[in-house]
């Protein structure tokens, strides 16, 4: 990144290299690299102008804001705590016409959507699927942030995530034509590119090591919703929100309390509950013993 800052090459080729190394990881054939997540949903959103479908729960608020800007029409889809029910989708496809479904790899971070059976539906229905994979990048078994099982994918790069750049994004497809960027302003410049190239190599490994983080976390602590399914944070029920969340940032040592967050919360769940978010720590952080010291002051409760 500092190479890229002073130009040791032509600022294209920082850009190309990016490109490449998102194609690589998504295999989706065409790829283009934003300044935000947010500009990569923009960038896709831009394609439609009817009518889009979003988990009622689960998903991301900039999906929401994003259509309203663009004057889209905004369709709640009822899941199971963010979960989709293959079904349930199929229905309301069949029952509506919509341009777009638009929803994150995992409900609210903590619950893998079955992306293969989704994307199938969406097929059948001309629907196109829109994957905001910022938490699934480098899935090393290809369910997830796989350009196979996705139309569009979008990812920020920001912090902290998977591919932990400190800001920009992208978007990929194998559709060229939707890969215009609405605005100029919106492209990410050399010096994202260059950190977007080099962070994304280190994104299957950061996610397996969070993913088991919690699947550990999820066995071992009481009332976690989605227990048997993959994640990147664990997400507590719980009458008592604000209590537990203020005890647990009092006896775990967390940076500004980064790691605990709370319910009810579109991007997250609406229900009360507490959220351990393991994506926001440096997998360094994620040792056995840090782990089991969660685990008994959660349980100490």
């Amino acid at each position: 990144m500092c190479e890229a800052f002073n130009m040791a090459r032509p600022r294209m080729e920082y850009v190309k290299s990016a490109e490449k190394a998102v194609r690589k990881c998504t295999h989706h054939k065409y790829s283009k690299i934003t300044n935000s997540g947010d500009s990569a949903i923009l960038t896709a959103m831009s394609n439609f102008n009817r009518k889009i479908l979003v988990p009622d729960q689960g998903g991301w608020s900039g999906f929401i804001k994003t259509a309203k800007f663009l004057g889209l029409e905004i369709n709640y889809l009822p899941t199971d705590w963010g979960l989709i029910d293959p079904e349930i989708l199929k229905d309301t496809l069949e029952k509506e016409s919509f341009d777009a479904l638009f929803l994150t790899s995992f409900a609210g971070y903590t619950a893998e959507q079955p992306l293969n059976e989704i994307y199938k539906i969406c097929l059948e229905e001309e629907v196109t699927l829109v994957e905001d994979a910022s938490g699934a990048i480098g899935d090393r078994t290809g369910k997830l942030a796989n350009g196979k099982h996705s139309h569009i994918i979008v990812a920020s790069t920001g912090s902290p995530k998977i591919v932990n750049v400190g800001n920009g994004g992208f978007i990929s497809t194998n559709e060229k034509n939707l890969l215009e960027i609405p605005l100029n302003f919106l492209k990410a410049d050399p010096v994202t590119c260059a950190g977007i190239s080099y962070e994304i190599k280190n994104a299957p490994t950061v996610l397996s090591k969070t993913i088991f983080s919690c699947c550990y976390l999820k066995k071992e602590l009481e009332d976690v919703f989605h227990i048997d399914k993959r994640g990147i944070n664990v997400i507590l029920k719980t009458d008592k929100a604000n209590t537990i969340a203020k005890k647990l940032r009092s006896v775990l040592n967390v940076h500004n309390g980064g790691m605990i967050s709370k319910c009810p919360r579109y991007d997250r769940l609406m229900e009360n509950a507490v959220v351990l978010e393991l994506k926001n720590l440096d997998i360094r952080c994620l040792t056995p013993d840090n782990i089991d010291k969660i685990i008994k002051n959660v349980n100490n409760l």
